[in-house]
């Protein structure tokens, strides 16, 4: 008998050929029809996300469970998202380049969509309706398989967009769920290769690594995000503790927000106590280096693991080093390239942290918090790739399309 996931592999194969043909016209029409059904079932998504909710308070976080937690603010929130992106160009079948060879050809690169894509997530439901919005505009097919944890609230979601597609031209089949959240049935995604072109994780360190380490299909590697904010000597301390709190404070849970803080020494010498206590106060919690010690005494030194750290609650490492060269050293053994950001007034500081860090994203006096599709002008996103390969950053619909060369003659033959 076949697994769950081998038979919704073959019905996403099966509905992809299908959907390859879509206008830009019904597949519109069919994000409308979703964002509509989003919130005619509201009551239901919500009632299902409690349940999950319910039963993650005994081993979630705080900030995990914010992760999970989807209120009517949030639905209206994916709803809207995905009404943004019917507003977006269709990226299907743009013409990329033209080349005439004096032999008549007329050679045309054009995009085309991936196919099926397997999405592998943890407990983020808003990642759902995402995926299946951002695939649908690509006429891509998309398999879910999201956490046990949110198990309830995604098997609702993708309820609620099947209800949708029934009374559109494209495939139901176009969004699948995979509800077996065991290892066995993960690692079977990892090697689905007759049925899936690419797969992403979406996750903590730990489930990508496992990804892109087991994995036979295709990967596109969404990193993890220690992401670090770099204050050189020539940094506004006002501008410090603004862009600061912001980077930690506004959704510690998400993966564009710092977990650790790189200080210049003599930046420290005359605005650290001001500066940490101001940044204690907000109620972030502080592990630094002995240097720290001068400044905060009860403070907790920081291991290696903490440098190491992704937090993903209101609790961040702090370094102090001497030059921006070091700055960048630290950031080098310890980042994710993610997203990377330096404060200061000395444009020639920020060109070098800017050209020599190696990141999705590199900021200068700004919050790490806008690397997001939404901030981007994405709409919305499928995940932030940190690779290089194919895409890098935040991943829109662009990210979700190939290329094939279209070639027009007239009996042509090469000699």
């Amino acid at each position: 008998m076949a697994s769950e996931v081998y038979e919704k592999g073959k019905l996403a194969k099966k509905a992809s050929y299908r959907l390859t043909g879509a206008t830009t016209e019904e597949k519109n029409q069919a994000l409308k029809a979703i964002a509509k059904q989003l919130i005619e079932d509201q009551e239901e998504i919500r009632l299902a996300n409690k349940k999950d909710i319910s039963m993650a308070r005994r081993h979630l976080s705080d900030s995990m469970i914010d992760r999970l937690m989807l209120d009517e603010s949030r639905i209206k929130a994916m709803s809207q998202a995905v009404t943004d992106i019917v507003q977006l160009d269709d990226p299907i079948h743009r013409v990329l380049q033209t080349i005439k060879k004096e032999n008549g050809l007329i050679i045309q690169q054009k995009s085309v969509p991936l196919g099926v894509i397997g999405m592998i997530y943890e407990a983020r439901p808003n990642v759902t309706i995402d995926a299946a919005a951002l695939a649908l505009k690509t006429n891509n097919c998309v398999i879910l398989r999201g956490s046990k944890t949110a198990l309830h609230s995604n098997r609702a979601l993708v309820q609620s967009v099947h209800r949708a597609l029934q009374s559109t031209e494209l495939p139901r089949d176009s969004v699948l769920l995979i509800e077996d959240t065991s290892r066995e049935a993960a690692k079977e995604l990892f090697h689905l290769q007759s049925f899936l072109d690419v797969l992403i994780p979406r996750g903590g360190k730990g489930l990508i690594d496992t990804v892109v380490r087991e994995a036979s299909v295709p990967v596109i590697e969404t990193g993890a995000g220690n992401c670090h904010m770099y204050i050189d000597e020539f940094a506004e301390l006002e501008m410090a503790k603004k862009v600061v709190l912001n980077a930690k404070k506004q959704r510690p849970s998400v993966c564009n927000s710092i977990e650790s803080l790189l200080i210049h020494t003599r930046w420290l010498e005359k605005y650290g106590g001001e500066f940490l206590a101001y940044i204690e106060n907000e109620g972030i919690e502080i592990v630094g280096d002995q240097y720290m010690k001068d400044f905060l005494p009860h403070m907790t030194l920081a291991t290696e693991e903490d440098y190491h750290n992704e937090f993903l609650c209101l609790k961040m490492s702090v370094k102090t080093v001497a030059t921006v060269e070091e700055a960048i050293t630290h950031i080098r053994q310890y980042g994710t390239k993610h997203s990377e950001a330096i404060i200061t007034e000395n444009n020639s500081r920020a060109a070098t942290f800017l050209n020599h860090v190696d990141a999705a994203a590199v900021y200068h006096n700004a919050s790490t918090r806008f690397t997001d599709g939404f901030e981007f002008g994405f709409g919305a996103e499928i995940g932030i790739s940190t690779q290089k390969m194919h895409v890098r950053g935040p991943m829109g619909l662009k990210a979700l399309t190939s290329s094939k060369y279209f070639i027009e003659g007239n009996g042509q033959i090469r000699e």
